[in-house]
């Protein structure tokens, strides 16, 4: 089969390997239709993440047909449609059972450590991947589920809904101000709402992401290369700040600036995966009665934003805006690492059948 091979820092390759093999008895084989390139695949190929290792299979999203099963999976068939979801979850572990699947204790990969596909296994974006935990960690998918709207169920959107607008506490009328307007802060924009957000400002520099968000139900939107960003954030709070500051980019700047918006009470929700230290002002914050959260997606709200999706009640197709076929591969990832340029929020890979 043809798959995406790490081949060390910023070295990378679209090259035939061996087709995977049930290894686990709870083990399933996939055959991606569907995969997609995540920012976490760029931090990998720059070497931000070191465990992934030379000869990995990158990838953690995707949606294809189950082609075979291990001897304990019951839940699954050969010829069943399926998401693969991000986190593995043995379902059996203390933290499964209380729906920490972001530390499943399950030793696929790594004891503790949810994220395996394209991390510590091979990942999904090959033409077919081995699933660990099959039962727990595959979804089936419900007629009328794109495609393209599901691999979105994979990661950004549970991502932008659980570490965002659930660990931040979002009520009903509270405003929300969500800073990067990228695929999983447009995430946390699409199910703020779910939990009654009055007010979801959507910030940013690039003007193009801030339009699209208007589509993902931002009803303000402020750019933050402007010099009075704050006070137009403010504004819309008669001066006192927002309720939920979600900060969706991962740079000690953008975090302050989640600092700077919330308001005495107000809650911090950290989505973006950072690379560096952040300066924490305790000696400010504590007095403010400022709480913050951050983590891994868990996917426990998987099934049901699966439901809401299915119901069109989610804009999930909107993410999708370049489509590429597998032997595309490079040229996807281009076009997905220049989303400046290329006005890339997810991008879309599909298999396509050999003709005879």
């Amino acid at each position: 089969m043809k798959a995406l091979i790490y081949k060390g820092p910023g070295e990378k390759s679209w090259s035939d390997v061996p087709n995977p093999q049930l290894i686990n008895p709870g083990d399933a084989i996939v055959r991606v239709e569907t995969t997609t390139i995540c920012g976490t695949d760029l931090h990998i190929l720059k070497g931000d993440v070191p465990a992934v290792q030379p000869g990995r299979i990158l990838g953690h999203e995707g949606v294809g047909t189950v082609a075979e099963v291990g001897t304990s999976v019951r839940d699954l068939a050969a010829g069943d449609r399926v998401l693969i979801s991000c986190i593995k979850s043995c379902g059996h572990c203390p933290n499964c059972r209380s729906g920490l699947y972001s530390h499943c204790l399950g030793d696929e990969g790594q004891s503790g450590i949810g994220w395996v596909l394209g991390h510590l296994i091979d990942g999904t974006q090959a033409e077919f991947v081995r699933v660990p935990y099959a039962d727990n960690s595959l979804y089936k998918l419900p007629d009328g589920v794109s495609d393209t709207e599901a691999v979105m169920l994979s990661d950004i959107l549970p991502t932008g809904f659980e570490i965002g607008v659930l660990s931040g506490g979002v009520k009903p009328g509270d405003v929300v101000a969500v800073i990067g307007a990228g695929p999983v802060g447009l995430a946390a924009i699409a199910t703020a709402g779910l939990c009654g957000a009055g007010t979801i400002v959507a910030i940013d520099r690039d003007k193009n992401r801030l339009r699209q968000a208007r589509e993902f139900g931002a009803t303000n939107i402020v750019d933050s290369s402007a010099v009075d960003w704050r006070q137009k954030v403010l504004d819309l709070t008669d001066g006192a700040g927002v309720e939920v500051a979600i900060e969706a980019v991962g740079l000690p700047e953008t975090f302050t600036m989640a600092i700077d918006l919330a308001r005495p009470g107000g809650r911090i929700a950290n989505i973006g995966v950072h690379g560096k230290s952040v300066d924490l002002a305790l000696q400010d914050l504590w007095i403010r009665n400022i709480s913050i959260s951050m983590g891994l997606v868990n996917t426990n709200t998987t099934p049901m934003l699966l439901k809401l999706v299915a119901q069109h009640k989610i804009p999930a197709a909107k993410f999708a805006t370049h489509t590429f076929t597998f032997d595309q591969m490079l040229d996807a990832y281009d076009t997905f690492a220049r989303a400046t340029e290329t006005k890339a929020l997810k991008v879309i890979i599909t298999h396509q059948p050999t003709q005879p």
